[in-house]
């Protein structure tokens, strides 16, 4: 019986993970969309093609993403990346942070 009950609870904590990374995913795309994140990059031939993200996913770490989003002129050194313009700096909290790391971790293809 104890077994049963430990699965159950495992089982509903891995949905409630799973439902709160969905809703952090959603907050993501949103808010790539609101700070106009198309306006320098593209996802699925949305926006500016010349900065496809499509991927991103599969070349870059959770931690990069992150500090791309609060740190762009450190990661253009630290990456030596030639794009022009430069990707502004951006001051969004915390959770902003996260969850459009977390949309941008989707994007594997």
């Amino acid at each position: 019986m104890f077994r049963v009950i430990a699965g159950l609870t495992l089982c509903v904590g891995l949905a409630a993970t799973a439902v709160a990374q969905d809703a952090k995913v959603a907050r993501g795309e949103k808010l790539f969309v609101e700070q106009k994140c198309t306006l320098c990059h593209a996802v699925a031939d949305k926006g500016n093609k010349k900065g496809p993200l499509d991927g991103v996913a599969t070349k870059l770490k959770p931690e990069e993403i992150r500090e791309w989003l609060t740190d762009a002129k450190g990661m253009t050194a630290k990456m030596k990346a030639t794009r022009k313009p430069e990707m502004k700096a951006y001051t969004l909290p915390k959770e902003d942070v996260e969850s459009l790391a977390a949309y941008l971790m989707t994007l594997k293809k």
